[in-house]
């Protein structure tokens, strides 16, 4: 998911400088975050990039970084323009891993990030565990019946439930393996050398 505008709403440089550039680059951002959550329920959290080419793979994780790039610094032109490419980015993966015959998630597991980087996947039993586990990818797999014990573990979560309909657990979502997590910041340009605290080779 894009990161935020650490910009002071109205700041000079911003997009959030009136209520109206703020709704308008909202509306860019939520479109481009429900397409990407759109695709990560048809192929699993992190997985889609995984399943192209190097090539286009990269052509992804640097449009990513563009949209945090116009989204950190950028005006609602900005975000507008590259939130559209993002859309068009992860249609690129989704056709691309479609024509190869990658297989898309069972619609019985749903995965979701947690908040060390990993992924949970939550699956009804034992089989579509297995079949999980068997896909070769680092999950953390939880059938159904385990989710409730974890619960009766944890009676809290539970009551909180039963008195307050609707109450939500709130986590932090970072993606697996995303090589955007990198950047704190996006004030260099993708062909811009490194800064020493980014680079492996600097002493």
């Amino acid at each position: 998911m894009p990161k935020p505008d650490p910009r002071p709403l109205g700041a000079a440089n911003s997009w959030a400088r009136t209520p109206g550039e703020y709704i308008a680059a909202q509306a860019h951002i939520a479109g481009v975050d429900h397409v990407a959550v759109t695709m990560e329920a048809k192929w699993g959290v992190g997985r889609l990039r995984l399943l192209v080419s190097p090539e286009l793979r990269e052509k992804f994780d640097r449009q990513g970084y563009l949209l945090n790039q116009a989204i950190w610094h950028g005006g609602v032109e900005a975000v507008r323009v590259q939130s559209a490419r993002m859309a068009s980015a992860w249609q690129a993966l989704d056709r691309a891993a479609t024509a190869a015959g990658a297989e898309v998630l069972s619609p019985k597991v749903r995965e979701v990030r947690l908040e060390d980087g990993t992924v949970a996947a939550i699956v009804p039993d034992g089989a579509h565990a297995h079949a999980a586990v068997a896909s070769g990818r680092h999950l953390a797999v939880y059938t159904l019946d385990e989710i409730g014990r974890l619960l009766s573990h944890y009676p809290q979560i539970a009551q909180a439930k039963a008195v307050w309909p609707g109450a939500t657990v709130e986590a932090v979502r970072r993606p697996e393996g995303n090589p955007l997590d990198a950047f704190p910041d996006t004030d260099i340009g993708l062909d811009d050398p490194l800064p020493d605290y980014l680079n492996p080779l600097s002493a």
